[in-house]
């Protein structure tokens, strides 16, 4: 399914049938596409969206998240996964929230998650890695 064009959010571009590589979801999931777009909220901003289908509608808990929390959230979750202290300009030291002691019973569930679904969360985190090492 293409992403919509005549919603809030205009995608820039998409992923189209993303139902049918949703990781361990795929082919069972209401997550039909993704696109880098115009925000809902600001046509200056650029946003990320994961558009849900639902009941032959378009959800309204299809999420948009600015740019730069989806990259702040994968960079939580590689720390989580590889036990690595933040530099000291990161935001996680500003925000200061990163291995506290009330978080150690959350990180070793995201570690048992990782390791169960390695098999699809693996191949995005090389591909990932390939791309970020072609930054100059």
């Amino acid at each position: 399914m293409k992403s919509p064009k005549h919603l809030s959010h205009k995608p820039l571009v998409s992923v189209n049938d993303y139902d049918k590589v949703d990781g361990m979801y795929r082919n069972n999931t209401d997550a039909k596409a993704l696109s880098i777009g115009y925000a809902q909220y600001d046509n200056n901003e650029i946003a990320m969206k994961v558009w849900r289908h639902v009941n032959g509608h378009w959800s309204r808990q299809s999420e948009e998240l600015p740019i730069h929390r989806n990259l702040d959230l994968t960079i939580l979750l590689l720390h989580v996964l590889f036990d690595e202290a933040p530099n000291p300009d990161s935001f996680l030291v500003k925000a200061k929230t990163l291995f506290s002691e009330d978080q150690e019973g959350g990180i070793e569930e995201i570690k048992k998650y990782y390791q169960k679904n390695k098999s699809f969360l693996e191949p995005r985190l090389k591909e990932l890695r390939e791309l970020l090492n072609k930054m100059k």
